[in-house]
């Protein structure tokens, strides 16, 4: 995990924007937005050693159980896509994540904000991670305690007066 240990957003997602995500008005509809933030989050995931194949191996999984997205600009067919991810808290048994998606000239284009829980799916049960699980998220998120987070961190859905 050491080259990942940068003080950096996690950044290893990158896509182009596929035809199925684009509406009648050939931009990103909403629902791809939450896609990319999902295939980006599920990334870091794997990362962490936390996806399919430790689903796979252990019975247990990271569930989604929270989602706040930002559309903050349209996308267009041509675009590409990357992402910026910050695990902004942690603990034994759940994850949080800041989720940023630009697009080629560095422009932020959507946010989104995701709480986990790491679940034993045989008894659908929250569960702490494994202790090697664990120490791989803490130490993500000990190098993601330096970086500025976003002032939306953490606000919920409200009109602006």
């Amino acid at each position: 995990m050491a080259d990942f240990l940068t003080n950096q957003p996690y950044s290893a997602y990158s896509a182009a924007v596929r035809a199925e995500w684009l509406d009648y008005n050939n931009h990103m509809n909403d629902s791809a937005y939450s896609v990319v933030c999902t295939e980006a989050n599920e990334v870091l995931l794997e990362y962490l050693g936390l996806s399919a194949a430790y689903r796979k191996a252990t019975g247990s999984g990271m569930y989604t159980v929270e989602a706040h997205i930002r559309f903050l600009r349209e996308v267009g067919s041509s675009d590409i896509l990357r992402a910026e991810t910050l695990v902004v808290d942690a603990d034994s048994k759940r994850l949080r994540v800041h989720t940023t998606i630009l697009v080629q000239d560095g422009t932020d284009v959507c946010t989104g904000e995701y709480i986990y829980l790491h679940v034993n799916q045989g008894s659908g049960r929250v569960i702490p991670f494994p202790d090697d699980r664990y120490s791989a998220v803490q130490a993500v998120y000990v190098a993601h305690q330096n970086i500025a987070r976003p002032q939306h961190l953490g606000r919920g859905i409200s009109f602006s007066r």
